[in-house]
């Protein structure tokens, strides 16, 4: 067991505060909604965030062989606090830039709306990785593959437990051993579904993204963490979503 706990990232007095997430998921009817959604995104929202002191934010899209592409746009939105995001709707409704660039989206007419539907989920960052991270990748962002998983637990406590094999049982520091690139490991506050944690892994290209995999598979510290009887049966759920970043995307 000692070498799994040395994987992980040694608790510091001065280590970072623990950010919180939101992802936003824009549900979209057909080709101008998503149109009309992108330009809004990448000339009114993003740079209105990027005034009120929020540097990086993403917005990926579903792979082109997912149901769902085309019909969904994700936002992840890193932020120092959750009375930062409170406040968020009334720092857009002060910037006069974002009130005149966003128009289209804020005036959309009742019969002709921006987007069908959107859902929130509300997260906070793992101790074991309180700051966010932009992936190191190379090559075109249009093969890129961004992986994010959703765990769902039955229960509150097994919930628990899995996050503590995240941060202090080692599962972080065997996913940085391999270079799976994470932009984020959080606990879901607020969603439709709970008990719940998420994170996003990145990768050049599909076939990065199967070698990691693998690696990940065969490792052997992974074998010996997930044999471990106190973290055996704390998902009962796993959902992944494959996306790519846009070509405005910060992250």
């Amino acid at each position: 067991m000692f070498a799994l706990f040395q994987l992980s990232a040694p608790a510091s007095a001065s280590a970072p505060k623990r950010e919180f997430y939101e992802i936003r998921i824009y549900h979209v009817t057909g080709k101008a909604q998503e149109e009309r959604m992108e330009n809004y995104l990448k000339n009114a929202y993003l740079p209105a965030l990027h005034r009120a002191g929020i540097k990086s934010v993403g917005v990926f899209k579903p792979v082109e062989s997912d149901t769902t592409f085309g019909k969904r746009i994700y936002v992840l939105t890193p932020l120092k606090s959750l009375d930062q995001l409170a406040k968020l709707p009334q720092t857009l409704n002060k910037d006069k830039a974002y009130q005149t660039a966003g128009k289209d989206y804020i005036d959309s007419e009742f019969k002709d709306p921006a987007y069908a539907r959107y859902e929130t989920i509300i997260m906070q960052a793992f101790a074991g990785m309180p700051q966010h991270q932009k992936p190191a990748l190379d090559g075109p962002r249009s093969e890129r593959v961004y992986e994010l998983r959703s765990y769902e637990s039955p229960s509150e406590k097994r919930y628990l437990n899995k996050v503590k094999m995240f941060n202090t049982g080692g599962e972080i520091g065997i996913f940085n051993k391999l270079g799976f690139n994470a932009v984020f490991y959080g606990e879901v506050l607020s969603g439709r579904r709970m008990p719940n944690l998420m994170y996003m892994t990145t990768f050049a290209n599909k076939a990065s993204r199967d070698e990691h995999w693998k690696a990940f598979s065969n490792d052997p510290d992974w074998g010996k963490l997930k044999d471990v009887a106190e973290y055996k049966d704390n998902m009962n759920k796993l959902e992944m979503f494959f996306l790519r970043p846009t070509e405005y995307s910060d992250i």
